[in-house]
């Protein structure tokens, strides 16, 4: 499966969303801030297939993170996570760079599928769509 690295700098967050990656088969490597999770990156030469970060954290945020990981490993699938919606709109910015921002609270299902359509490389729009019960368009 995927190798996946999680920054989140709340300690029940990041556990919780590292064991469900793990159940579904990814290998996963964690960090508690944005500071740490580049480090990693660069550490490890880039090779992550996704990258899962809050947006809001100590040391450096996941925009900057975000910033600095696809300007180095443009290849890395960026996936942005936030409970706060003025964090959400700084995200819609990186359009181009970034997969996809989940909002917290999420389920356990929301993640997984979200992480899986990213992984999978389904545009967003059309999960979107599908999800809604949309896709029959045309008819």
């Amino acid at each position: 499966m995927a190798r996946i690295l999680v920054a989140e700098d709340d300690d029940n967050v990041r556990a919780f969303v590292s064991r469900a990656l793990e159940m579904k088969g990814h290998s996963v490597v964690e960090a508690e801030d944005g500071g740490l999770a580049a480090e990693m990156m660069l550490e490890h030469g880039g090779k992550f297939d996704l990258l899962l970060s809050d947006i809001k954290m100590p040391v450096m945020d996941g925009i900057a993170l975000a910033l600095s990981v696809g300007a180095q490993y443009p290849e890395v699938i960026i996936v942005l996570m936030t409970g706060f919606a003025d964090q959400r709109e700084r995200a819609h910015g990186l359009d181009a760079l970034i997969y996809d921002v989940i909002p917290k609270p999420f389920t356990l299902n929301d993640l997984i599928q979200k992480i899986d359509d990213a992984l999978a490389g389904k545009p967003v729009e059309i999960v979107s769509l599908a999800r809604s019960g949309l896709s029959g368009l045309g008819s």
